[in-house]
Parts: structure tokens; C-alpha cells; sequence
């Protein structure tokens, strides 16, 4: 879900890579080039304190942010998945629709069913083009009938705030009720792994098992007035937290306080380790605008009222897609010989071309070689034998079910 902009990290964890003396294969699933990056960097509220814990700060989508720490990816990909780790997300953009016609506006835009949604829930949903392609992803909430909150990923800042301005202002024109404001004034922080509730629990006055996976709530978190969704991008347990600028670095020191050294600092190279690790998409690797929900598995993020009415940007496509099948599918792969990579060709066993290789990489938590990417339909079924071109050399692979490692969502047994 979160991307852009991955192709400056890609060549900074490269070179890290080349220079390792070590033999065990490294994650290296990171995005193609897009535009370069300008001049001067934005920076977060704690990037000073990136630097001061050790921070390596590369380019990522216009800002200066942290790859890793003192440990490698690898250790920082196992200790999120065994204890928790602290990601600076501020990167991402949140922003709130409001008026009493906040719903049916966003859903011209995007697949989910909002308006079926309980008060103080989410989902992930897609912004969609008049073709069916994805704009974006984002997590929506539903925080009142009135009220809408949402994050799109930084790299499709710009171009998503001009999309729903452009419809927004039609849509006002026609009488609709709706205004928005960006969260420029707040940070995100993400908090991951099994021991970030524990460790959030003593930052807050309000019980925190009663939220579960995708849920959203207000609340106090260590003085601060807080936006919480209990949710993430690793397929772990845990928690995004919009806290006003302000008050992030009080927030983050008192985080690795209380947590006694549980909690670490961890980077954006981790994080996608952990992403591709839960099957999770990168938005500008494993799906863009030419890319429909469906073709992407993600449709189970249309809702079954949106799979009857339609009435968002490029539905014909989409439900006609839903009906018929689509002709190529996101899947997942294990594979020998080297990590494959985004763009690595994927083959039948006649030597036919049948998709392409979209994020790969090494997993630290399976010791083995994943990664994803779109195959023709009927080639898509776990079992399915294929093979992949990494630098001119054929490597067996074979299709397979994600996520690859189980997620541990907290939902109500």
C-alpha cells in the first residue's frame, strides 16, 4: 500500500549490499526509477533525532528519511516480528472530509462501501481511473457520517489532492456538501509488532484491547490529543498514531522509553521486507494506474453494495472484470538462485512468456527467496511451476499463496 519514490533507497541499500562481506542473501525488492528527487529535501520533526539514534537518511518521495539504524535490515525485519519497532511515517499524507456529504462524494472515487461502514471503522480501499486503474490506495475510516479520514502514500501526494479537489469542486458545484482539510499540522508515527500494545497501554488512560484491527479511535496518548487506527503496513499487530508535530518527538522518546529497550527505531528498508513479507502491494511496483483492483486481489476490498450499484470512476471495467475474470493476477512466488526483482520475467514451463516479476527479495523470517508479481489467468493456481529470468539465467519458481508469513492482525476471537 504505502510506496513511491523507493528507487533512491533501492540504490543506497545496493551499495550497502555490494559492499557486505557477508554471503547470506540480503532483501532487495525496491521500486524502478521515477522521477528524480529535488534538491532540497523535506524533513520530518524527527529527523534530527534519526541522526542523533543513527539514522542512515536517504531520498524517499521528496523527503529525507531514515533507510535503517545501527542494525541491518535483516535483524530490524526479525525484531519487528518478535518484539516491536517505531517507524517515522510523517512522510504520508492524512487529510478529513467533512459535511453531510462527505460519503457519497468519495465514493465517486474510490471501491469501498463507506457508508456500510461502522462509526470508528476502516478499510483499505483503491482510487480508480475512468479506465479502472488504481490512482492509489489508501486506509479510509469512517469516523462519523460526517466525517471521513483517510492517508494516501507520499508519492501520490500531489497528483491525489489535485484528483479530489478537481471532483470535489464539480461535486460542490452540484449542490454537494463537502470540505477537507490536510493534516499537514500533525506526524504519524507506526507503531508494530506484539509488544506495541503492551507498550502503547502505558502511554494511555484507555484500554486499548478493546480496539481491534482497523478500528479508529481519539484519544489521550502521553498528554496528546491522538488520532489511532490500529492497523500498519508489516502484518503485525499494531497501531498508526497522528499526534500533533509538536508533541511526535516527546511521543517517540517516550515510546522507546517506556518499551525498556523492546521497542527499536526501524527504517523504511525494513518495513518493506516486512511488506512483501505480509503480501501487501507497493504502489508503483505491484500496482498503478493501469492496474485494476482486481487484477491486484484486492477484490475483496470492493464492497458487495459497490459490486451491484458501481458508481465510482472506472466501474464498467471493474465489475465486468468481477464477472468475467480479469486476464492477469497479482500472485506470490517462492524461487532458487538469486532474489528475483521487480520487472524479472516470469515464464511457463514451454518457455512462454506469462508475467512479470513486480517486488522480490530475500525474507529474513523464512530464509528463503520470495516475491510477487502478475501472470496470465489460469497460470495463477499454487502448485503453478515457473520460471524467472534474473540476469539472463533461468531460476525455478513456483506459485504460491500469500501472505508468506501468517499476518497476526488483533481481531475479536
Amino acid at each position: 500500500m504505502r510506496g513511491g519514490g523507493l528507487w533512491q533507497l533501492g540504490q543506497c541499500l545496493f551499495r550497502r549490499l555490494a559492499q557486505s562481506k557477508s554471503t547470506t542473501p540480503k532483501p532487495r525488492h525496491f521500486a524502478a526509477a521515477p522521477a528524480a528527487e529535488p534538491a532540497e529535501l523535506k524533513k520530518t520533526v524527527l529527523h534530527d533525532f534519526h541522526v542523533e539514534h543513527g539514522g542512515k537518511m536517504v531520498p524517499f518521495a521528496g523527503w529525507s528519511m531514515p533507510l535503517q539504524y545501527k542494525d541491518s535490515i535483516m535483524d530490524s525485519t526479525l525484531h519487528c516480528r518478535a518484539a516491536a519497532s517505531l517507524f517515522d511515517v510523517s512522510h504520508m499524507c492524512g487529510l478529513s472530509l467533512r459535511g453531510r456529504d462527505c460519503i457519497p462524494f468519495l465514493e465517486t472515487l474510490v471501491v469501498a462501501d463507506l457508508a456500510g461502514l461502522r462509526p470508528g471503522t476502516g478499510t483499505l480501499t483503491v482510487f480508480t481511473n475512468e479506465r479502472g486503474g488504481a490512482i492509489d490506495d489508501s486506509v479510509v475510516t469512517k469516523v462519523r457520517d460526517d466525517h471521513i479520514y483517510l492517508v494516501v502514500n507520499a508519492g501520490c501526494r500531489d497528483k491525489d489532492l489535485a484528483h479530489i479537489a478537481a471532483h470535489m469542486e464539480a461535486f460542490k458545484a452540484k449542490g454537494g456538501a463537502v470540505d477537507w482539510h490536510i493534516h499537514d499540522e500533525r506526524s504519524l508515527l507506526a507503531l508494530q509488532g506484539p509488544l506495541a500494545a503492551p507498550v502503547l497501554q502505558l502511554l494511555t488512560k484507555d484500554d486499548l484491547s478493546k480496539i481491534y484491527f482497523g478500528e479508529f479511535c481519539t484519544l489521550d496518548i502521553h498528554g496528546s490529543h491522538c488520532f489511532l487506527t490500529r492497523t500498519g503496513y508489516t502484518g503485525e499487530d499494531g497501531f498508526e498514531i497522528s499526534v500533533p508535530s509538536e508533541h511526535a518527538l516527546d511521543l517517540a522518546r517516550a515510546i522507546l522509553e517506556k518499551s525498556e529497550g523492546k521497542v527499536r527505531l526501524t527504517g523504511l528498508g525494513a518495513r518493506d521486507s516486512l511488506r512483501l513479507e505480509a503480501g501487501l502491494c507497493l504502489y508503483g511496483n505491484d500496482m498503478d494506474q493501469h492496474t485494476t483492483p482486481v487484477e491486484a486481489g484486492l477484490t475483496w476490498a470492493i464492497g458487495k453494495r459497490r459490486r451491484a450499484e458501481g458508481g465510482f470512476l472506472g466501474a464498467e471495467v471493474i465489475l465486468k472484470q468481477l464477472e468475467e475474470g480479469p486476464p492477469i493476477r497479482r500472485v506470490g512466488f517462492f524461487s532458487t538462485g538469486p532474489p528475483p526483482r521487480s520487472h524479472n520475467e516470469i515464464l511457463n514451463s514451454s518457455g512462454e512468456k506469462i508475467g512479470e516479476v513486480t517486488s522480490g527479495g530475500f525474507s529474513p523470517c523464512l530464509k528463503k527467496n520470495i516475491a510477487m508479481g502478475y501472470v496470465k489467468s489460469g497460470l495463477h493456481k499454487p502448485g503453478t511451476e515457473v520460471k524467472i529470468i534474473i540476469r539472463g539465467k533461468s531460476n525455478d519458481g513456483v506459485v504460491t499463496k500469500m501472505p508468506f508469513v501468517p499476518t497476526k492482525y488483533y481481531k475479536p476471537s
